[in-house]
């Protein structure tokens, strides 16, 4: 059953203008873009007045006292009624920005909190933010391994919602662009692997796309995203890892799946990295060669490449695969119909436009395959 209405029933609390040219929160706005294109949404993006300097002091007291301090951000009336109120974070601190918005509570039958980067190791250090959430019916996390500890921290439902990524921007297809790169690698790496390709670049001439000044900002989020698309989908090779692979002292034990293998299997690349030891990560990309297994700090990209270059058919199985999954399984389509489930919401028309959509892209896939198949 689908519900239409020209009515705003979804208030979504977007962090987008307080940081506006976060790196890591790209794909967050990308998520929020996506439902404001598929639900009849009322977006409230607040501010944050670059010269007042009560929201870094907020943030250092709460981490010493049960406060709820307002961070620089002038009260926002909520006007109507709303059937979901849903808030987007990027890490516990952000919560102290909800203390902006009046009355969300009482102006919306549901609410929900979608956080990304909650760690188990750092609850006890964000007990204040957290407790903000208890406001919250339902609290989604991005870390599965941290959804328990979690909920009997605050005593909320709380359940693990995995990312995803706009597949309609990563797809290569119908295009199909010429890879011109040979390996992208983006944010954290191996300094040990990182090596070993500079080394290949400079004995055969390969083209290995990298990071080479440290920063977490970009001049507009919205066009480093499709450039991020465009060479991806231009990339042969793409190396991943689970989330903070190279901070045992903040991750402990976890092993968390980050945004990298989404887009990645979008982009239709061939992703070369470690696998997160996590059970969700072995239901999501199940299926071969979803990501080549190459150990954190090892010296054989080199030879790990060397070999799937002498196999343009596995090589071309691992992208088709890889695209065609990411468009039926891992689009933020998929996970807002989740959202929309936990609230007990029906989706609205464009919802299933953008199925179709995908759906569309995918026979393309398939078709392409049963051409190469046929020669």
């Amino acid at each position: 059953m689908v519900a239409n209405s020209n009515k705003p029933r979804i208030l979504l609390f977007s962090q987008r203008n307080i940081f506006a040219k976060a790196l890591f929160r790209a794909s967050l706005f990308e998520f929020e873009d996506v439902i404001a294109q598929i639900d009849d949404v009322n977006l409230v993006a607040p501010n944050i007045d670059p010269v007042n300097r009560r929201n870094s002091l907020a943030r250092r007291l709460s981490f010493h006292a049960p406060l709820t301090l307002n961070p620089g951000i002038g009260k926002i009336p909520i006007e109507g009624n709303y059937d979901l109120f849903l808030a987007i974070c990027g890490a516990p601190g952000d919560l102290l920005m909800l203390n902006a918005v009046s009355d969300w509570r009482k102006n919306c039958g549901m609410s929900i909190c979608l956080i990304d980067e909650l760690w188990v190791t750092r609850m006890a250090e964000y007990r204040y933010f957290l407790r903000i959430l208890k406001k919250f019916d339902v609290v989604m996390l991005y870390y599965r391994q941290s959804v328990e500890a979690l909920a009997e921290r605050i005593g909320r439902t709380c359940v693990f919602l995995p990312p995803a990524a706009d597949t309609i921007l990563f797809c290569p297809y119908p295009e199909l662009p010429k890879r011109v790169v040979d390996v992208y690698s983006i944010g954290r790496r191996s300094e040990i692997t990182h090596e070993s390709l500079l080394r290949k670049c400079s004995e055969d001439g390969m083209f290995y796309l990298h990071d080479t000044v440290a920063g977490d900002q970009a001049l507009k989020l919205r066009q480093h995203r499709a450039l991020f698309a465009r060479l991806a989908k231009r990339s042969r090779y793409f190396i991943v890892n689970p989330g903070l692979i190279d901070r045992p002292d903040i991750r402990g034990n976890q092993m968390e799946i980050g945004n990298r293998y989404f887009e990645g299997a979008a982009a239709g690349v061939i992703m070369v990295g470690e696998t997160p030891k996590n059970e969700e990560f072995e239901k999501l990309f199940n299926w071969p060669d979803s990501v080549v297994p190459l150990p954190y700090d090892s010296k054989d990209i080199g030879l790990v490449i060397d070999k799937l270059d002498g196999d343009p058919e596995r090589q071309e199985r691992i992208r088709r695969t890889n695209v065609l999954q990411a468009l039926m399984r891992h689009d933020w389509v998929y996970r807002w119909e989740r959202i929309l489930e936990t609230a007990g919401l029906k989706p609205r028309s464009k919802v299933f436009e953008r199925k179709e959509a995908l759906n569309c892209l995918a026979e393309a896939v398939s078709l392409e395959q049963l051409r190469v198949a046929a020669n």
